[in-house]
């Protein structure tokens, strides 16, 4: 099946940049390691996405169980990735980054990095270019230096790095039937950043980063020293409803792409597309306040949306 993928002028570079990867050749073995080493590994990878982040812990529950673990091996990656930008000094960060970069890009790693072992051995099976890990590492680096942005277009420059690129690998997880899936995925992987942005606006203040467009900002009145006294006003809600209707708008217009993926990953996908989607529900019921609290729809709201997610599932392309 072959669908047409909506493209506005800001996805263009991107889809330049989730090609670029899958010209280069793959690692294609399987890592020669002990496989009760690797059980381990993974099972430590099991455990990080458990503890940190419990959406993804449901949606990868619903593949089979190689490909589950694989897509566990993938948030740990992401996962440790993403905590070293948490050290101390910029130059530690930095350094720490590279190393742990020269570390995954390494055939077989060490025997003591059990992430990046499972990490490894993910890559090898499922032939995933490591072109894309590189990619996220590299957005990843960018929060040390870069505090704000100026317009969507450089936003979603840094959603794909950090958020399309993990969807571009998921995608060798799960497999899929045509290259328009790329396009999907990039597109599905702003949508899911831009949501993490939305609600974690106080959380970043408080770490100095404003990834709020600073153009529409302006737009609808507001700036940093609105966002530092938690202000909730009429221009703060209309600026919210703004932000929120263009984020729906990207999965919906991403949806359609679930149909282009291995069938027993499509529920995957959707769910954790969908439960991700209704964290702006919730800031919605909350009257835009992100700035006190972290929305959330809880285990309860989780199981209690996948029978219409897996129903939706099955005829993907339906809005």
């Amino acid at each position: 099946m072959t669908l047409e993928v909506p493209v506005q002028g800001w996805e263009y570079p991107l889809l330049a940049l989730a090609r670029e990867p899958l010209e280069a050749a793959p690692h294609a073995l399987q890592l020669p390691v002990d496989g009760r080493l690797l059980e381990a590994a993974y099972l430590h990878c099991e455990q990080l996405t458990h503890e940190h982040s419990k959406t993804f812990f449901v949606a990868s529950g619903l593949l089979p169980p190689e490909k589950r673990r694989a897509a566990r091996a993938l948030y740990a990656f992401c996962r440790v990735t993403d905590n070293l930008v948490d050290e101390a000094q910029t130059e530690d960060r930095l350094s720490a980054l590279e190393i742990w970069r020269q570390m995954v890009k390494m055939h077989q790693p060490p025997l003591d990095q059990p992430v990046a072992l499972a990490w490894a051995d993910a890559q090898a099976r499922f032939r995933i270019p490591p072109g894309y890990a590189e990619q996220l590492i590299n957005g990843v680096a960018r929060d040390i230096t870069q505090m704000r942005y100026q317009s969507f277009t450089d936003l979603a420059e840094y959603a794909y790095g950090v958020a399309s690129t993990v969807g571009l690998m998921a995608m060798h997880i799960v497999g899929y039937t045509s290259y328009d899936a790329v396009g999907y995925a990039v597109k599905l992987g702003v949508a899911l950043q831009m949501t993490n942005i939305l609600r974690d606006v106080g959380e970043d203040w408080r770490a100095g980063r404003v990834y709020l467009p600073q153009e529409e900002l302006a737009a609808f009145g507001l700036g940093d020293a609105d966002i530092a006294r938690g202000v909730i006003d009429d221009r703060w809600r209309a600026f919210m409803r703004f932000q929120i209707e263009r984020n729906r708008q990207l999965y919906d217009e991403a949806r359609p792409g679930i149909s282009l993926l291995k069938v027993d990953g499509r529920f995957a996908i959707a769910a954790a597309a969908d439960l991700y989607r209704a964290i702006l529900e919730d800031i919605e019921r909350h009257d835009y306040d992100v700035f006190t609290r972290r929305a959330s729809i809880g285990a309860l709201g989780k199981l209690r949306r996948l029978p219409g997610i897996w129903w939706r599932a099955r005829r993907p392309t339906a809005a």
